[in-house]
């Protein structure tokens, strides 16, 4: 098995292990004491609560093997300012397009959060964006099609 690099924050990998902690320790132990008392009510064929419990479960241990993987692959961002002002991972960059000027955080997928203003490396716009400088034009394909990019601060 490969294993993938998985780039965070050193916020985004405490959110990681606080959630695989909650799942482990509280959400797992009530699913199973749910199907065990589910598994009580008799004919399991016929128990949509029993189904309905396992398929919880099953769900919950999918997401505590993804977090275990992830929080295992996990590489934190060292967030720093360099003298070069190029876009990098974990950065806060401001950029303009169609006379609209946002600030953003590059981040690693497993934070990409774009209603927080967090987009992936990995998105069209942040690979476009990586290694660019301050007053640089960058063009990138969107879904909503062809945009320019002007890269007004890097911090």
């Amino acid at each position: 098995m490969i294993k993938k690099t998985n780039y965070v924050t050193a916020e985004g990998l405490t959110k990681l292990k606080q959630e695989l902690e909650e799942l482990v320790k509280t959400k797992r132990p009530a699913l199973v004491e749910r199907v065990a008392r589910a598994r009580d009510y008799g004919d399991l064929s016929e128990n949509s609560e029993y189904s309905n419990a396992r398929e919880e479960l099953n769900l919950t241990d999918q997401r505590i093997d993804e977090l275990e993987a992830a929080i295992k692959g996990a590489q934190v961002i060292q967030q720093h300012k360099d003298d070069d002002n190029k876009v990098g991972i974990g950065e806060s960059i401001t950029i303009k397009t169609n006379g609209t000027t946002k600030t953003y955080v590059l981040v690693g997928e497993l934070e990409a959060d774009p209603t927080n203003n967090k987009i992936s490396i990995s998105s069209p716009i942040g690979q476009s964006l990586l290694g660019k400088k301050e007053g640089e034009k960058v063009k990138i394909q969107t879904p909503g099609g062809e945009a320019i990019y002007t890269v007004v601060r890097v911090d």
